[in-house]
């Protein structure tokens, strides 16, 4: 079993990465003032899903045929950048209108889900994060290596719920000021097109 004193010191770095600026917490973080704070919930706990598959990848080994392929992180990442452009496509062409009816129905709330899953799961950066950070925090003579590197994914999960989760509902204040401002709310579908367009181009130059 990993030592408590290991574990918080993983939860407080964990806590410090999920701070940084990145394309997941600036999706939340767009979402979350576009949508509400529903969306940006919705968004968080699809990214979270997504990181159980990296942390399971990781636990079996998969993560290392990413960082050791380049064939396989290539087409990896071009479809994480292909996702991008599309969000970026759909911000930039939604009319102020759609603010108004976003965040009514689980469909929706289903759909930013499944979008945050996908965001999340097509970054090969987070795989081969998970595959350089998380082996530091193991040890073999306490037990199971893929148990301990699964302990770790939950904690990590955990911490980056705390911080997108907070993300999302300061985020999601800015809803009332987007609401009664169409010129308002077509200036954040563009940002957040920008944004997501940025991201892709970032993504799509990532050298492994």
């Amino acid at each position: 079993m990993i030592p408590l004193d290991t574990l918080l010191a993983f939860f407080c770095a964990a806590l410090i990465l999920c701070l940084a600026p990145g394309p997941d917490n600036l999706f939340v973080l767009t979402q979350s003032a576009l949508s509400g704070r529903a969306a940006g919930v919705s968004v968080t706990l699809g990214l979270c899903t997504g990181l159980i598959g990296h942390t399971i990848a990781v636990t079996c080994g998969v993560a290392a045929l990413i960082q050791t392929s380049a064939t396989a992180f290539t087409v990896l990442k071009l479809c994480g950048a292909i996702y991008l452009l599309y969000l970026a496509w759909q911000a930039w062409r939604a009319p102020s209108t759609e603010l108004k009816s976003v965040g009514n129905g689980d469909r929706t709330f289903s759909h930013l889900y499944r979008r945050g899953i996908l965001m999340n799961i097509t970054n090969p950066k987070v795989s081969i994060f998970f595959l350089a950070f998380l082996p530091q925090f193991t040890d073999p003579a306490r037990g199971s290596v893929a148990f301990q590197l699964a302990l770790l994914g939950v904690i990590f999960i955990v911490a980056t719920i705390l911080v997108f989760g907070s993300v999302a509902l300061l985020a999601g204040s800015l809803r009332r000021w987007l609401k009664r401002s169409s010129g308002a709310q077509t200036v954040m579908n563009r940002i957040a097109g920008t944004v997501f367009g940025g991201l892709a181009v970032k993504l799509a130059l990532t050298k492994q």
